[in-house]
């Protein structure tokens, strides 16, 4: 048992979400390894209070998404979506087990998924007891995703899933660390990989030969000179702390020796798109270029290639837009009138790529998300609690 609950610091209910982060924080949901063992708890907690739920696998069955919901099954209801799955701790300095959940007496609590975003989920569930007490006029569904942090692969099943499956929801939450402010919009992402062939020769005989590296290197060069470009076309907008849309090349490698002008690179880069620019406007940028190298360099090497294959499927943006509900529902919930824009991606696109209007909402801040001693304050834990009671005093009171 841990520390705090010995105490009188804390109230019971937000006592009650410790202990369900503490369960949630020890089952290690890598994205590389299965979620099973954490749905399974979470579907025993929901059975004790006689709430229908219904797993959604991926294809080989290893990992599911979940779906419950409290509440009458009828229009109108609000969704809280959340994801099961973290990133890894490899190489990190960690000052205590990742996956046991730590208070060190500061204010926070510790473990990987503690802020992104296990401590959102456990607020969810440990209100589940007083939303069954309540007279609930409009639903609240529980949507709980696996593979957001590897391409937000997951969601689209689940989403598939609640628009056949339940009448129109009026409203989703996105739980992600926000400091538990009101977010409207965020940006799309595509993950790629570009592969430059190249010829091979001495690299005394540079002009017999065309290294897969130099050509690479103009490519990231092309990369970074896009985004000035956006930005001197006015492609910006304020409400994101990074204005534009960005790319960037997190990987590079290739060649064999240093004396050897290199046959292969590829180098493993993304684009983080504005609402406003869509991922194909800026792809056609990069690709452009591309064309016109190897068209330059093919007299001297007729094998020069450049191709560039997806790593994930877009993640699409979360625009400021169709979102009057949702936005409505959680300013006045949290007595808030400022609304704001985070440049990660999350599944909220998603949602509203299906016609559902969505915001992200959620304690903690995307500052300690997959940092060693990731920490969510207890502070914001107490937030989210209200946050929760007030939406079910809401949904009573909607008939």
């Amino acid at each position: 048992m841990l520390g705090w609950r010995k105490t009188s610091l804390w109230e019971a209910a937000v006592s009650d979400t410790i202990a369900l982060l503490e369960r949630l924080v020890g089952f290690d949901t890598v994205s590389r390894h299965s979620n099973l063992e954490l749905i399974a708890f979470i579907e025993r907690y929901l059975a004790e209070y006689d709430v229908p739920c219904t797993r959604i696998d991926n294809d080989d069955g290893s990992k599911a998404n979940l779906l419950a919901r409290i509440g009458p099954e009828v229009a109108g209801g609000v969704v809280l979506s959340g994801h099961t799955d973290v990133v890894p701790v490899d190489g990190q300095p960690w000052s205590s087990d990742p996956f046991t959940l730590t208070d060190k007496g500061d204010g926070r609590l510790y473990g990987r998924g503690s802020c992104d975003m296990k401590g959102f989920i456990a607020s969810a569930l440990a209100q589940v007891p007083q939303w069954k007490t309540l007279d609930l006029q409009r639903p609240i569904y529980l949507a709980f995703s696996y593979d957001e942090e590897v391409g937000c692969l997951g969601a689209p099943r689940l989403i598939e899933r609640l628009m056949a499956d339940a009448p129109t929801p009026a409203a989703v939450i996105v739980g992600e660390p926000t400091l538990m402010a009101p977010v409207v919009a965020q940006k799309g992402i595509t993950n790629l990989r570009t592969t430059v062939t190249g010829r091979e020769a001495h690299s005394s005989q540079v002009r017999q030969g065309v290294s897969a590296v130099h050509v690479a290197a103009r490519l990231v060069t092309r990369i970074e000179d896009i985004m000035a470009e956006l930005v001197s076309e006015g492609r910006v907008d304020p409400l994101f702390n990074v204005p534009h849309s960005s790319l960037h090349v997190g990987k590079i490698q290739g060649g064999t020796a240093i004396n050897i002008m290199a046959r292969e690179c590829h180098f493993d880069w993304e684009i983080r798109h504005l609402p406003t620019d869509g991922f194909e406007a800026l792809f056609e940028r990069f690709q452009h270029y591309a064309e016109s190298l190897v068209h330059d360099l093919r007299p001297r090497a007729p094998q020069i290639a450049i191709h560039t294959d997806h790593l994930t499927e877009t993640v699409p943006a979360l625009a400021d837009r169709n979102n009057q509900a949702a936005v409505a529902l959680c300013q006045s919930l949290l007595g808030a009138t400022d609304k704001d824009a985070v440049a990660y991606a999350t599944e909220a696109g998603q949602f509203q790529r299906a016609g559902l209007p969505t915001v992200i909402c959620g304690p903690g801040s995307i500052a300690q998300a997959h940092q060693p001693d990731e920490y969510l304050d207890v502070a914001q834990l107490e937030a989210a609690d209200a946050f929760m009671a007030a939406l079910g005093k809401r949904l009573v009171a909607s008939g």
